[in-house]
C-alpha cells in the first residue's frame, strides 16, 4: 500500500496499492470489503480521495491518470490523462456526484480538472507587483538543499467555493474556484510551503514549511459563502490597489494561531493533519528510517510521542470520530494506533477505592446498623403529561454539515469467498471414510440397516438374541463369529451363583452335526446376558 484515506464516518479505509489497485477495508471488522482494479492501470497509486457521501473514490497514479470509481458497483466512472504525474488529488466537497477535482502535479501549478470532459484549468501560483499574473515556479534548490522538483500544495475550503494555494515564495493564495481569480494573499515570511490542509470543521488551516515548522491559522471567513465575504472585504479596501490590496484582504481572512516545531532536533515534518474534531495536530518525522509521530494540543503543548518500527513513514490519517491513528510505512504496511484503556471501577461505583495491597480494616461499632431514614427522597420534578419526541434525530456534532436528505454510504455488503478446492477434496475423502465406517458395523448394525430401526424395536430382547445366534450359524452348521458373554453377565453369574435360565439340549441330526464340529456343546443362555446386552 502506498496511500490511505478514511471516509467521512471512518467506517471504511481506502488504500492505494503499488500494482494500481485500490483496496477498501471495513475498519470495524478489519476485512477487505471491496477491491477496485483497472486493467488499463498497473502503476502505483499516489493518492486516494473519498467523495463527501462516500459513493465515489478518486485515485491518481504514476501513469499520469486520474480515475473516478463507483464504490458500490466497483466500476470505473471516468478516466482522465494529465501531462504530469499527480501526487495529490481532491474531489470538490460541495456536490453529491463529483465532476470536478483539484490536482497537484509534480513541478507544475495546481489544476482544476473536469472529469466529464477532461478539460483542465491552471491555477495561479504567484502574484507580481503589477497584478495577478501566473509565474512559473523557480527551479533553483531550496534552503534545505532539496531539489526544485516538488509539488505546489492546494486544497478546497469546507464548501469548495475557494481554493487555498501555497507557493515557494511563502504565500498563501486564496483563489475563487469558479473563475480562478486570486482574491487575497497571506504572506508567511518567505518560506516554501509543502503542505496545506483544512480541519474537518473548516475553522483552522494547517501549513507545513521547509523551515521545520507547522503553522496553524484560524479561518476568519464564514464557512458558507466565503467568496461573497471576500467581495465585501475587497470593497472595504477600495483605496488600495494591486498586491497591497490583496495582502490587506488576506490579513482579514487568516490569522496565525500557533506554531509547532521540535526545538531540540529540528526535524522536518511530513504528512501533517488534524484530528477529527480539530483539537489535536499530528506530524510525522521525515527522517529516513524513523517511524515517529508527534501529537500536539492545539494550544501548542506536546501531549504524545509515538515511536513505531524502524520503517520510514509515508502517510498518516486520523480517524474522523475515534482517537485512532493509522500510519503507513514505506514497506506498504499499515499500523493502527489506539489508546490503551485500563479498567476504572470508580466509574461504576464512585465510592469504590482500589487498593494496591492488602490493608487491615477495623469495623466501626455501628457500621452495619440499620439507621432510620431521616430524610425522604425528593420527588423528581417531571411533567408526566409532556409529550416525548421519538421521531426527531439529533445531529452528531462531528457530522453537523452532513445533509440528511442525501443517502451516505457507510458500509459495503460482504461477499462470501468460495471454498478452496483442496479443502473440498479433503472433505469428500473424509465423508467417504465416514460412510465406510458406518456401513462396516457389527451384524446387529447390518441387520438394523436392512430391516429398519422400527422392526428391531418391536422384537423382544430374547427374540433378538435368538435371531442373532441363528444369523451367526451358516447353512453348513459352522459358526461365523463366536459370541462372547458380556462382562456384566459373568460378574452377576459369579456373585449370585444362579442356575441357567434355559438349557437347550441338542437333539436329532443337527445336534450330532454340531457335536462333531466341536462347537455344538450345550448352549447356555443366562438371564443376565440378555438383560445386559440390550439394556
Amino acid at each position: 500500500m502506498k496511500c490511505i484515506a478514511f471516509n467521512r464516518r471512518g467506517t471504511l479505509l481506502a488504500a492505494g496499492c503499488h500494482d494500481g489497485s485500490c483496496v477498501i477495508w471495513d475498519f470495524e471488522t478489519r476485512g477487505i470489503a471491496k477491491e477496485l482494479r483497472d486493467k488499463d492501470c498497473t502503476s502505483a497509486i499516489t493518492s486516494v480521495c473519498w467523495s463527501k457521501y462516500g459513493h465515489h473514490i478518486l485515485t491518481s497514479a504514476t501513469d499520469k491518470s486520474l480515475t473516478l470509481w463507483n464504490v458500490v458497483d466497483g466500476e470505473k466512472v471516468a478516466r482522465v490523462m494529465l501531462p504530469n504525474v499527480t501526487l495529490h488529488a481532491r474531489l470538490h466537497p460541495g456536490s453529491y456526484f463529483p465532476s470536478t477535482c483539484l490536482a497537484c502535479p509534480l513541478s507544475s501549478a495546481p489544476i482544476l480538472v473536469d472529469l466529464n470532459t477532461g478539460s483542465t484549468t491552471v491555477l495561479p501560483v504567484s502574484i507580481s507587483d503589477v497584478g495577478a499574473e501566473a509565474i512559473p515556479p523557480s527551479r533553483n534548490k531550496f534552503a534545505d538543499g532539496s531539489p526544485a522538483i516538488r509539488v505546489i500544495p492546494a486544497t478546497f475550503n469546507k464548501h469548495g467555493d475557494l481554493i487555498y494555494v501555497g507557493n515557494a515564495n511563502g504565500e498563501i493564495l486564496i483563489t475563487d474556484s469558479k473563475n480562478t481569480h486570486v482574491r487575497a494573499v497571506v504572506p508567511i515570511s518567505g518560506v516554501v510551503i509543502k503542505h496545506i490542509i483544512f480541519s474537518r470543521n473548516g475553522q483552522y488551516l494547517l501549513t507545513n514549511s521547509n523551515d521545520r515548522t507547522i503553522r496553524v491559522y484560524e479561518n476568519l471567513l464564514p464557512l458558507k459563502d466565503g467568496a461573497q465575504a471576500l467581495d465585501e472585504l475587497s470593497s472595504s479596501e477600495a483605496e488600495l490597489e494591486g498586491i497591497e490590496k490583496l495582502k490587506a484582504v488576506g490579513s482579514k481572512c487568516l490569522v496565525l494561531f500557533q506554531e509547532f516545531q521540535d526545538s531540540v532536533t529540528k526535524i522536518q515534518w511530513k504528512a501533517p493533519c488534524f484530528s477529527g474534531d480539530g483539537e489535536w495536530v499530528v506530524g510525522a518525522s521525515a527522517t529516513k528510517g524513523d517511524h515517529k509521530i508527534y501529537i500536539w494540543g492545539r494550544a501548542g503543548h506536546l501531549v504524545k510521542f509515538l515511536e513505531g518500527p524502524k520503517e520510514a513513514l509515508s502517510d498518516l490519517a486520523w480517524h474522523p470520530v475515534h482517537p485512532i491513528l493509522v500510519s503507513l510505512s514505506v514497506k506498504g504496511l499499515v499500523y493502527i494506533w489506539a489508546k490503551d484503556y485500563t479498567e476504572n471501577w470508580s466509574a461504576f461505583a464512585p465510592d469504590f477505592k482500589e487498593l494496591e495491597e492488602n490493608e487491615e480494616y477495623e469495623e466501626r461499632e455501628d457500621e452495619f446498623d440499620l439507621m432510620p431514614d431521616t430524610e425522604k427522597v425528593k420527588e423528581l420534578d417531571v411533567n408526566e403529561d409532556e409529550e416525548v419526541d421519538i421521531v426527531t434525530v439529533d445531529k452528531d456534532s462531528a457530522f453537523s454539515d452532513s445533509d440528511t436528505s442525501q443517502e451516505e454510504l457507510c458500509f459495503l455488503p460482504a461477499i462470501p469467498s468460495p471454498d478452496i478446492p483442496e479443502q473440498q477434496d479433503k472433505f469428500v475423502g473424509s465423508s467417504t471414510k465416514l460412510e465406510d465406517s458406518t456401513h462396516s458395523g457389527s451384524p446387529l448394525s447390518e441387520e438394523a440397516g436392512q430391516n429398519g430401526q422400527e422392526d428391531n424395536l418391536e422384537l423382544s430382547p430374547v427374540e433378538v438374541v435368538g435371531n442373532s445366534i441363528a444369523d451367526d450359524m451358516g447353512t453348513n452348521g459352522r459358526v461365523k463369529r463366536k459370541r462372547k458373554p458380556s462382562e456384566k453377565g459373568l460378574e452377576m453369574q459369579a456373585e449370585k451363583g444362579r442356575k441357567p435360565l434355559t438349557k437347550i439340549k441338542p437333539s436329532g441330526k443337527s445336534s450330532k452335526a454340531r457335536n462333531k464340529s466341536g462347537e455344538g456343546q450345550d448352549t447356555l443362555l443366562f438371564e443376565d446376558d440378555v438383560t445386559d446386552e440390550y439394556m
